[in-house]
């Protein structure tokens, strides 16, 4: 997948500069074109000769060191590239990132480029977990930047822990996977499919100014939406309470109750080739619904709820051809969870989530999810933009469609 591919590789001022080595080299033997920048303290680890000579282009280390006179380099250079990678990355080139900092070659050409940005952390054990850090990464991975973890073990500074630069042969490994699902994203695999998404939160009224809800911002039903159309397909959009503006060009249809939304659904169902329903539908409603404002009469109002009709089992029992994709929101115990709403309600695939973790609650930009299927753990994902989760969910359902299993 690298041939041809033209890789924009920084290297910032780690221990872990010396794995920029055999990176560049592995990326090299791969086919792919390899530039690279290092920082100033990058230099202080390995040299620029040695880079240079493994990737058999110049090295790049100054902002004002014009190399080649009839252009400017970090913006040529930020043209240039298929994918900028920085690995390793330090906490320092992490903040500039998520600050907008320009004040190198390295940092000043990051601001520059409108390619994909790849970044693989190294630094000790307690700055990778210090709020900063944590809150500068989680930023990055908003914004679309993609991170590759670091691994555990001992560290050049004698702890032990989270800070390790994952290996360049790994490194090589995610950077091939980015560029395999952007090759197979382009082939449109769901041409001619029709997909029906739902999002949000449904609403069930007490009266004509209260009602029950939830916290659903319609954020991840919109990114799974967006997906399926880059993907090729036809795509509806079926959206209850939202507080996320609907992509552009999608046809939308605005319910409210879950009732509603499931009488909007089963119009669309017979012909639906997909069907995610990643809205958050009310399990129960009022027994009654007032027709005036209730009063404030005593201490206490006792509300009798009665239970909604299940949207996502009732199509798990009718379907014949349809994928059925559902979503569960939990608090404990995923797996277990997960794997029994999947059972019961008859999807093929069911995508879970912690709400209570840090960047996979309602409302926020990224998600954390696990997707299952009748035989458990399909795929594990970690804290990505609610955008690129959606395209790896529908990336599955499209490899559900053509049999190949993922």
């Amino acid at each position: 997948m690298l041939s041809g591919k033209k890789i924009l590789l920084g290297v910032t001022g780690g221990i872990a500069a010396f794995k920029a080595a055999s990176l560049t080299s592995k990326l090299v033997k791969e086919g792919a074109e390899v530039r690279v920048i290092m920082t100033r303290s990058a230099t202080k680890f390995i040299t620029e000769l040695t880079l240079q000579a493994l990737s058999k282009n110049f090295v790049y280390t100054d902002t004002f060191d014009e190399k080649h006179p009839e252009s400017i380099s970090h913006i040529n250079l930020a043209d240039w590239a298929d994918l900028v990678l920085v690995a390793p990355a330090t906490a320092n080139i992490i903040a500039k990132m998520a600050a907008g900092i320009a004040d190198d070659m390295l940092s000043t050409t990051l601001l520059a480029t409108q390619a994909p940005i790849m970044v693989a952390p190294a630094m000790n054990v307690h700055m990778y977990e210090h709020p900063a850090v944590v809150r500068n990464m989680a930023e990055l991975v908003e914004r679309g930047v993609m991170m590759i973890e670091p691994g555990e073990g001992l560290l050049a500074c004698g702890y032990t822990g989270k800070g390790r630069m994952e290996e360049p042969e790994s490194i090589a490994a995610v950077v091939n996977g980015y560029f395999a699902r952007q090759a197979k994203r382009a082939d449109k695999p769901l041409a001619g499919k029709k997909v029906v998404v739902t999002a949000g939160g449904t609403v069930e009224r007490i009266d004509p100014v209260r009602y029950i809800t939830n916290d659903s911002s319609g954020k991840m039903g919109f990114a799974i939406a967006k997906a399926a159309r880059e993907l090729g397909a036809d795509v509806k959009i079926i959206a209850a309470t939202t507080q996320a503006q609907p992509p552009a060009g999608i046809s939308l249809t605005r319910v409210s109750s879950a009732q509603e939304m499931y009488e909007a659904a089963l119009r669309e169902w017979d012909d639906t080739d997909i069907m995610v329903k990643a809205a958050a539908v009310a399990d129960y409603r009022p027994k009654e619904t007032a027709p005036n404002k209730i009063k404030k009469t005593g201490d206490s109002l006792v509300l009798e709820l009665v239970k909604n009709i299940d949207i996502l089992e009732t199509l798990g029992k009718q379907k014949t051809t349809q994928l059925l994709i559902g979503f569960a929101a939990e608090t404990e115990n995923l797996e277990q969870h997960a794997m029994d709403k999947l059972k019961r309600k008859h999807c093929d695939l069911l995508v879970a989530n912690d709400v209570t973790a840090e960047g996979a609650g309602f409302g926020a930009e990224t998600n954390i999810v696990n997707v299952y299927d009748a035989n458990g753990l399909v795929d594990s994902l970690p804290r990505l933009a609610k955008d690129e989760v959606g395209m790896r969910i529908m990336e599955l359902a499209a490899g559900r469609l053509k049999g190949t299993g993922r």
